[in-house]
């Protein structure tokens, strides 16, 4: 991989599905990267036709925009293959139309407000990982909980993503931030965890098992096919002169 390459997978990395929170290089949906003079074509693939066109679009567009940032990357072109609405969303991407130019009348909802949804929920299900790991380790019990604060958290990978969670929906993250709150950040009393924490259970199990079913749909889709999957990445094709 040049460094180019890796620039690319790199900035494509921070673009995450909305409903299963993590990113499309890891659930496969980047199909192909063509490199060439001008710049960088990404092809992207959906786990079936019929995904979500706001979702499909909000992915391709966030993809855009995390290339576009991209030093040196030259002119993005980022295309979505496979999909009921490929021609629509692609026509939208290449010329800058926006959701509503895109999808015109059909464009009923409002795409920020519904990645602010799938934001809160990803924070839901962040915090419950983490209170259960401290319930599990035993060095907390549930009456305690409501006093954990961040920096009562291991240096590990939960920790690390609840942090990112939390600044993403506006929460905040100095170490003597109460770990249980609700989305305004208001810490949820003693009385109220044990519900809080079945119903933030149950987000939780709602975007992994979303999340192992799409991948599934995606392996079936796709099965015998020669080009990427999650583990080997997608096919690069280097086209610059002098490559």
């Amino acid at each position: 991989m040049t460094s180019l390459d890796a620039e690319v997978m790199s900035a494509l990395s921070t673009v995450v599905d909305p409903e299963l929170d993590e990113p499309i290089t890891d659930l496969g949906f980047v199909r192909s990267i063509i490199l060439d003079d001008l710049g960088v074509e990404v092809h992207l693939r959906l786990p079936t036709s019929f995904c979500s066109p706001n979702f499909a679009y909000l992915m391709a567009s966030d993809a855009m925009d995390a290339l576009r940032l991209m030093p040196g990357g030259g002119v993005v072109r980022v295309m979505l293959d496979d999909h009921h609405d490929s021609d629509k969303i692609n026509l939208g991407l290449a010329t800058d139309a926006g959701y509503r130019g895109t999808f015109g009348n059909e464009a009923h909802e409002d795409l920020e407000e519904l990645r602010a949804t799938f934001k809160r929920k990803a924070h839901i299900a962040s915090m419950e990982r983490s209170c259960m790991q401290m319930l599990q380790r035993g060095t907390w019990t549930l009456e305690e909980l409501p006093l954990l604060e961040l920096r009562d958290l291991p240096d590990c990978a939960k920790t690390k993503s609840l942090v990112r969670r939390r600044a993403a929906i506006g929460l905040p993250t100095a170490p003597d931030s109460r770990v249980l709150v609700d989305g305004d950040g208001v810490a949820i009393p003693e009385r109220d965890v044990p519900l809080r924490l079945r119903m933030a259970a149950t987000t939780r199990r709602s975007i992994e098992g979303n999340a192992h079913f799409c991948r599934g749909l995606l392996a079936t889709r796709y099965a015998g096919s020669q080009e990427i999957d999650a583990i080997t990445g997608p096919v690069i094709t280097d086209l610059r002169s002098g490559a």
